[in-house]
């Protein structure tokens, strides 16, 4: 209802203040024609189109807080879509009952203390898993995760968790799926991606150790290219030149705004080969994502989850470079598509960001879906399920999933 009421005070406003709002549109227009000039480009033809962006952008502002009579109106406007929006996923948050699961004799933990700006020693994260009968082993500088959960099975351990970003996630994940052995997430990285995906509650990080205390169990989907695991996605082409760059860590927007006009403004094609979902042999763009499930994108809702973890389909998307003049294309701009396998040729080796960490892998990259081969716990009190897994796909058929709740429909459900 709110957000009816703010389109409707939008519209209303247009007319009122007709022509100003098409100018407003021009100037919007302007500045991402010149943003995107100015993302192609370096040194001062950068700058200029940069500033030129910036001065486009605070016109319509002048223009607004010139105008006192409709000021009001305007606001109420931003923070109405603002509200909606929140409001929404609110609606559409989703929180499933997992089946029981019995709790493990010799669960370990293992956590690295410099993930997410120290997390796990803000939390005293080591000594709430004693706490709760879980054995923690820290990741020290120089340590194999892979030697370390090994040796830890060999003694006995028969559930394993990890704190830590993604990539480490992965490790940790893997082994747990190739021994059949209950993994928790728990979420101490930076963005914490799996965790949000599989229904961990980012914010409640202690809590996330419940999972081996009285949690649910769930199975979920593992990915793979060239015998490497991943639990998110797999970047070639631009995100996977810039993580491949001295001072990534230390400076991740400025690598990659830097890396921007090497990959698409060059016009340049990577030297990669790949069949489209109709089986036509294409040669790949500014950039190629495999992930681990199909992830929700360019949405107003939801944008960059995966609504499931376990449909047991990779998500293939491949966004091509510009030719020539900007916004012309030697091929379809945008491609999404989802399967079980997916492959990728090349001459030479191939740069890859898998799951954040940069690799070099040899042709050809074979990748497929590891169908529901991780025995995931998550705690009771966590909702168990992606933010966006209750979220239609189509716009209307939101509109009316949202009306269902407001009528009293529930989305507690209960996985089996």
């Amino acid at each position: 209802m709110l957000g009816v009421a703010t389109l409707l005070l939008a519209l209303y406003v247009v007319i009122q203040q007709f022509p100003r709002g098409l100018i407003v549109l021009a100037c919007v227009a302007a500045a991402l024609a010149a943003g995107w000039y100015g993302l192609l480009r370096r040194g001062v033809l950068r700058l200029v189109s940069l500033g030129v962006a910036l001065v486009a952008l605070a016109v319509p502002v002048v223009l607004l807080l010139t105008d006192g009579d409709h000021l009001a109106e305007a606001i109420l406007i931003g923070v109405g879509l603002t509200a909606s929006l929140a409001l929404a996923r609110a609606a559409f948050r989703r929180r499933v009952s997992l089946p029981a699961a019995p709790r493990p004799d010799r669960p370990v933990l293992f956590y690295n203390p410099k993930s997410g700006g120290g997390k796990a020693e803000r939390f005293a994260l080591a000594d709430q898993a004693r706490a709760r009968g879980i054995e923690p082993i820290e990741l020290t500088r120089g340590a194999d995760l892979t030697e370390l959960v090994e040796k830890s099975v060999a003694d006995g351990a028969d559930a394993l968790a990890m704190a830590g970003g993604d990539g480490s996630q992965a490790v940790v994940a893997a082994k747990a799926a190739e021994l059949n052995l209950p993994y928790a997430c728990v979420p101490v990285g930076t963005r914490n991606h799996f965790a949000l995906d599989l229904g961990v509650d980012r914010d409640d990080v202690v809590g996330s150790l419940d999972a081996f205390v009285d949690g649910g169990e769930r199975r979920v989907d593992l990915a793979e290219v060239n015998g490497h695991v991943f639990v998110n996605n797999v970047s070639l082409g631009l995100y996977a030149e810039a993580v491949q760059r001295p001072g990534y860590r230390e400076a991740k927007l400025r690598t990659l705004l830097d890396t921007v006009p090497d990959v698409v403004g060059s016009g340049d094609q990577l030297d990669l080969a790949w069949r489209g979902p109709g089986g036509h042999e294409h040669r790949s763009g500014a950039a190629v994502l495999v992930s681990n499930n199909r992830y929700r994108l360019g949405t107003a809702v939801g944008s960059g989850t995966r609504p499931r973890i376990d449909d047991g389909r990779l998500g293939i998307t491949v966004a091509a470079a510009p030719i020539g003049r900007p916004g012309r294309f030697a091929q379809r701009p945008w491609r999404e598509w989802s399967a079980p396998e997916f492959e990728v040729r090349s001459d030479h080796p191939v740069m890859a960001g898998i799951d954040g960490e940069a690799v070099t892998l040899d042709p050809p990259l074979r990748f497929r879906i590891k169908t529901g081969v991780l025995r995931v716990r998550i705690a009771k009190n966590h909702p168990g399920a992606s933010p966006s897994a209750a979220i239609p796909e189509r716009a209307w058929d939101a509109v009316r999933a949202l009306v269902g709740i407001a009528a009293g429909q529930t989305q507690q459900t209960k996985e089996t």
